[in-house]
């Protein structure tokens, strides 16, 4: 009543008659513009747009030149980031006792159950962290003139006048981007609505029941606004607040677009703000009604869960589709835009029952060598867009080049988007039906499987959907309004532009013995490669890799880290142990190496992180390839790798760890000339598709191709002028002091070979444990390698080295091998170069986001 009455006042102030307002009906209350209806029967809620003539927001008259429109819209402007401040006085209120209360859940006498603390403060600091950004951009945005002009009507400055007359302060000032940031994100109040009426259940029971609670809940004083004077509120009352603000939010959207010129930059981007906001609340009205008109088994309601847009691939054909995941069901539409601030309209395309749904994340999809040039040409023509668009967005220039801009790069994007995903998602149904969704990210992979199976373990039985109503509905009731393009997002949020270093160092906390890897993916604009992985680790409970990845990125603003566990079989898919997205803050990133630990739930990562800021290069219409690393110098491998132990010995050691300890004969059987091949060809050109490949070839092709790189060094593992040496120091009669002769020679080994020699003779000592089964002793695995690791020096510039018998050359290099191996004091490999670190007395950790 209090809020009509405000209104009528308002109305009579501005000379508009208001006989034909009525009295309200006791069981409605018409606040700002939007109708909320509580209905006994069914104890929810309904939001409904009044008509457009909104008693509080009067139609502005056409006025002959814009300076007054953009007066008027300074007025809107002003007055609402006051209104926010109150707002998130009021959320800070409402979240001042939560500390206290999850304090007391955990003692004997709680206040309230740590269930009950959820409920209550559902979604609330979620919405307290999204506003006080917004406040923060705004405030920034209007600057002297938010702190001047603290009630509307205020006078400027001489200055801001001036200004003001020549029409260009207010023509530069653009908020239309954090309106829309502001809306896109509205799905926050989703979860906050559908809970509001079991949080204020929980504090009108606690209220009469607990006097602890009655005390605090009745006494909550919160800031009016700027000045110091404050306000009484009740629990309940402050509950209602975000109800009440997000639709006062869309009639400010509404007032503001009618107060700002169609030639402004804001406009376009005002009007789609408000259309999304509007959808919102429609939205709310009609997932409440669905839920009423379907109940499943169980008791449950159909509800929208999740959605978003995925790559659909038919026959080989992708069609970008927005996916609906319901309770029960996965209903997939064709998204038809309509033109700004006019609705879009889906139509089907299928829907499957989540009652016996089955998923499999299959391999990795391969691209043919068009699809290679097709996205090179789209990711070459996105950057040269962009670079198109950067000067336009600072110049503030005409809203219609802008807006063709942005239209060209959604265009590109777009394809890309349909082009460019690699790694599907497999969905069988017991009625035969199957579909493959396809994505770019394993991070967004992951969180749609994981979002599916936690509904099909509830093992729902299926309400046969109205498949024309349950499409028509998406409008309404959709969560994402765009595709993820990043030239839909909003300019100027802090992100990175330049080069990241990315270095896997080692993880912890696995619960059993298994092989294990690390990707890591970068968001932004992907002109450049946006994701890479370690290679698999032998089965261990803390393994490490040192692994180091170089991203170019543009936009940059999280680092998604998932880490995998390979199972035994090899027709098993990986599973995700563990994932999270680290936000990357430009401010905080530095161009020296930080190591800090990752919680991914129960694992954790240890990685460094760098950011050299520059502009960058232009991406190559050709895919660019790594230098070749067979038949090239093992230092020139691991400096360009930044290692001590190139990959492939990594990679491929390993590997026969995981699986070919119990294979007979390993490292003396040859595998197929056609698997080395490739294997050599991955390795010379994509390590990551190396190490992918390395998983399904046969295992002896793995030790073959590591035999190969060995033997096709163009110098020896153990440079040959310390063949001599090795020979002499074989000639020591006593076992000891000969040990301690060959491993003092080491020492003369560049760091590169020494290490990787180390590493490979504490792998070949692993293979040779297991020789019970695979019959491969230590002199075994010496025959094998001597020869390749060890030779005499060759004819230099005219000179000859000390002649060596053959059958005393062959002896030479198996038996340094094997006095090593036979070595129990072999001190350990390095296997990475330390990075330049900056780190406190314990590692920064990070929580998973």
């Amino acid at each position: 009543m209090d809020v009509f009455m405000d209104a009528v006042d308002y109305l009579e102030a501005q000379q508009i008659s208001v006989e034909d307002v009525g009295e309200p009906r006791p069981d409605v209350f018409e606040e700002d513009g939007f109708t909320e209806v509580f209905t006994e029967e069914t104890n929810s809620f309904l939001f409904s747009p009044l008509p457009t003539n909104c008693i509080d927001m009067p139609d502005t008259p056409v006025l002959r030149s814009p300076e007054p429109v953009l007066d008027r819209r300074l007025m809107v402007l002003t007055a609402f980031l006051d209104s926010e401040k109150i707002y998130l006085n009021e959320l800070e209120t409402l979240l001042m006792p939560l500390k206290a209360l999850k304090a007391s859940a955990g003692t004997s006498q709680p206040v309230l159950s740590s269930q009950q603390v959820q409920t209550v403060f559902y979604q609330v600091p979620e919405l307290r962290d999204l506003h006080r950004d917004f406040y923060t951009c705004l405030r920034a945005r209007m600057g002297t003139h938010a702190e001047t002009e603290q009630v509307p009507g205020a006078k400027l400055s001489l200055e801001s006048q001036e200004e003001n007359e020549a029409g260009l302060w207010g023509l530069q000032l653009t908020v239309g981007d954090l309106f829309l940031k502001l809306v896109s994100q509205l799905g926050v109040y989703r979860g906050f609505i559908e809970n509001y009426e079991n949080a204020v259940d929980i504090v009108r029971r606690c209220t009469q029941t607990e006097h602890r609670f009655r005390i605090l809940a009745e006494s909550m004083m919160s800031c009016n606004g700027s000045d110091t004077s404050k306000t009484k509120y009740t629990f309940e009352a402050l509950l209602y607040k975000p109800l009440d603000r997000v639709t006062k939010t869309t009639l400010v959207l509404h007032d503001l677009l009618k107060n700002t010129p169609e030639q402004h930059p804001d406009h376009p981007v005002l009007q789609e703000a408000l259309r999304l906001s509007r959808s919102f609340l429609s939205g709310v009205n009609e997932g409440s009604q669905c839920k009423r008109e379907v109940t499943l088994s169980k008791g449950m309601r159909r509800q929208l869960m999740r959605d978003g847009f995925v790559v659909d691939v038919n026959d080989g054909v992708r069609n970008l589709r927005h996916l609906f995941l319901y309770t029960d069901l996965l209903l997939c539409t064709k998204l038809k835009g309509g033109a700004p601030g006019k609705q879009a309209q889906y139509r089907f395309c299928w829907h499957l029952p989540l009652a016996g749904l089955k998923l499999h994340r299959g391999p990795e999809l391969e691209r043919t060598m068009d699809t290679l040039h097709r996205i090179h040409s789209l990711r070459l023509r996105m950057y040269e867009q962009r670079q198109t668009m950067k000067p336009c967005l600072q110049r503030a220039m005409a809203a219609r080049s802008i807006e063709r801009s942005r239209r060209k790069m959604e265009q590109l994007e777009l394809s890309f988007l349909t082009l460019s995903p690699l790694l599907p998602l497999e969905l069988h149904s017991p009625s035969g039906r199957s579909h493959t969704l396809v994505t770019s990210s394993l991070y967004e992979l992951e969180e749609w499987k994981e979002a599916i199976q936690k509904l099909t373990k509830d093992n729902i039985e299926t309400v046969p959907p109205d498949v024309l109503t349950l499409t028509n509905s998406c409008v309404k009731l959709r969560m994402t309004q765009q595709p993820p393009l990043q030239s839909l997002l909003p300019d100027g949020d802090c992100c990175v532009c330049g080069t990241l270093g990315v270095v896997i160092h080692s993880a912890c906390g696995q619960q059993q013995l298994a092989g294990v890897y690390v990707c890591v993916e970068v968001d932004g604009f992907e002109f450049y490669e946006s994701r890479a992985q370690t290679h698999s680790s032998v089965s261990s409970v803390r393994p490490q890799w040192d692994q180091e990845f170089s991203f170019l990125v543009d936009g940059a603003k999280h680092l998604r880290v998932l880490c995998l566990s390979q199972p035994q079989e090899q027709r098993c898919e990986d599973t995700v142990i563990g994932k999270a997205s680290i936000k990357l803050d430009p401010d905080i990133l530095q161009k020296r190496w930080k190591r800090q630990t990752v919680s991914l739930g129960q694992v954790e990562v240890t990685l460094s992180l760098k950011y050299c800021p520059h502009a960058l290069a232009p991406p190559s219409l050709v895919p660019t390839q790594q230098q070749p690393i067979f038949g090239m110098p093992i230092e020139s491998v691991a400096q360009q790798e930044g290692v001590l132990v190139p990959h492939v010995v990594r990679c491929c050691a390993e590997e026969v760890e995981r699986r070919g300890l119990a294979e007979v004969g390993i490292y003396r059987i040859n595998a197929g000339a056609g698997d080395i091949t490739n294997l050599k060809t991955a390795f010379n050109t994509s390590l990551r598709e190396a190490v992918s490949k390395l998983r399904y070839v046969d295992v002896n092709a793995v030790s073959g191709i590591l035999k190969l790189y060995f033997r096709e060094l163009p110098e020896p593992l153990i440079p040959t002028e310390l063949f001599q040496s090795f020979a002499k120091a074989l000639n020591i009669p006593d076992l000891s002091s000969r040990k301690v002769s060959i491993l003092s020679l080491l020492q003369y080994c560049p760091p590169v070979n020494q290490n990787t020699f180390l590493f490979l003779l504490h792998h070949l000592k692993r293979v040779s444990e297991k020789k019970d089964v695979n019959k491969m002793t230590l002199m075994n695995l010496a025959t094998v390698f001597g020869p390749s690791l060890l030779r005499p020096s060759a004819a230099i510039q005219g000179q000859v080295s000390p002649p060596v018998d053959i059958s005393q050359e062959v002896v030479v290099q198996v038996q340094v091998v094997y006095c090593y191996l036979q070595c129990d004091n072999l001190p350990e490999s390095q296997t990475w170069l330390p990075h330049n670190t900056e780190t406190s007395e314990d590692d920064e950790e990070i929580t998973a986001l």
